[in-house]
């Protein structure tokens, strides 16, 4: 069992920054394939930004060249750093980590969320 806790969310105006933290409790973090997914109101989650264990990153259109994954596996520690933020950015982040050897549909763990809210 992994447990996730996300921090950094908050309201910001449009252009501006924020970064998320995600801290996960597991000696392995290392190990695992780490994600952001985003959920606005009446809409379904998708996947913003995923980072696989050898580093590989990838992201949805959206966000390119706009926000930036990373890790601090010292720290078991996932980011987010998200730049010129649009009021469509709006939505709760959550942080996800699955294990590379768990079924593909395996959902994996989930934090709890941060709310992230652009104002206009």
């Amino acid at each position: 069992q992994v447990q996730l806790v996300e921090s950094g969310g908050g309201l910001v105006q449009a252009g501006g920054s924020l970064r998320l933290s995600c801290v996960a409790s597991t000696r392995i973090f290392s190990l695992y394939h780490m994600g952001w997914h985003r959920q606005a109101p009446g809409k379904q989650r998708e996947l913003v930004a995923r980072i696989l264990s050898g580093g590989s990153t990838n992201y949805v259109d959206s966000v390119k060249g706009r926000f930036t994954i990373s890790r601090d596996n010292a720290k078991n520690t996932l980011y987010l750093q998200m730049n010129d933020l649009r009021p469509e950015d709006t939505a709760v982040y959550f942080c996800n980590a699955k294990h590379p050897l768990a079924p593909s549909e395996s959902p994996g763990y989930w934090g709890q969320g941060t709310q992230v809210t652009v104002s206009s």
